[in-house]
């Protein structure tokens, strides 16, 4: 099911992954290089509202999430967001989180709001082309 949050975020051009009740998106305004979305693709629009087996499946999201980052990102901490304010269905914003910079296809993405909580406000917007590198880099290693 797609939802209207996981057209919000740019599917299917931002897909990363597809799960049995998730989608991974990569989030088209990047907070931080490697900047995710994890949306339901349930109607919920409250947590307790998903199924027990969308749950437990998270695990594996997370761990495909942070083995990515990890490799791609090398971030100090990851933060995972549940705002849900503006766009009503589950998600999860994925933020890595590093002191500095990091580059990616000759752009710099800065943690401005390091220490402290992620600046939203600052993410940068990328070409289309920049994003479709980044996915296919994710991709790849989800093979």
């Amino acid at each position: 099911m797609i939802n209207e949050t996981i057209e919000k975020f740019g599917y299917p051009d931002t897909l990363i992954r597809e799960y049995r009740h998730w989608m991974l998106l990569l989030r088209p305004a990047q907070v931080t290089l490697g900047s995710m979305v994890l949306a339901a693709k349930s109607d919920a629009t409250r947590l307790h509202q998903i199924s027990p087996e969308a749950f437990s499946e998270q695990h594996e999201i997370i761990s495909d999430v942070e083995r990515l980052l990890d490799a791609h990102v090398a971030p100090q901490k990851i933060n995972y967001l549940m705002l849900m304010m503006v766009d009503p269905h589950v998600h999860s914003h994925v933020i890595p989180r590093y002191e500095g910079s990091r580059q990616f296809a000759g752009l710099d993405f800065e943690d401005h709001g390091w220490p402290g909580p992620p600046d939203l406000g600052k993410a940068v917007k990328m070409e289309k082309t920049v994003a479709r590198q980044i996915i296919n880099a994710f991709q790849a290693d989800l093979c």
